[in-house]
């Protein structure tokens, strides 16, 4: 992986359908492994989260973790964009 490899800033999260507004975005220029690492992570978090809210019937957590995940989602997939940039000529 190059240590050149930034996330470019162009994944977005909108919630819900014909919204215009996203609700966050990737920022630019993080490094690509560090954005894979904290996604990898958010998404353990969310996990978790849906676990015990099933487990607990805390629906509130499993909206929660819906949003963990489409974040880890966004990271992922600006990481992966900055990663094909990165490899490009």
């Amino acid at each position: 992986m190059s240590k050149d490899a930034v996330t470019p800033g162009e994944t977005r999260f909108y919630q819900g359908e014909d919204q215009t507004q996203p609700l966050f975005r990737i920022e630019p220029g993080i490094n690509c492994q560090y954005a894979r690492e904290q996604a990898s992570e958010l998404m353990g978090y969310a996990q978790d989260m849906t676990l015990d809210g099933l487990m607990e019937q805390k629906h509130h957590l499993i909206w929660a973790a819906h949003y963990l995940n489409a974040l880890a989602k966004a990271l992922l997939d600006d990481a992966e964009i900055g990663l094909a940039r990165a490899k490009s000529p």
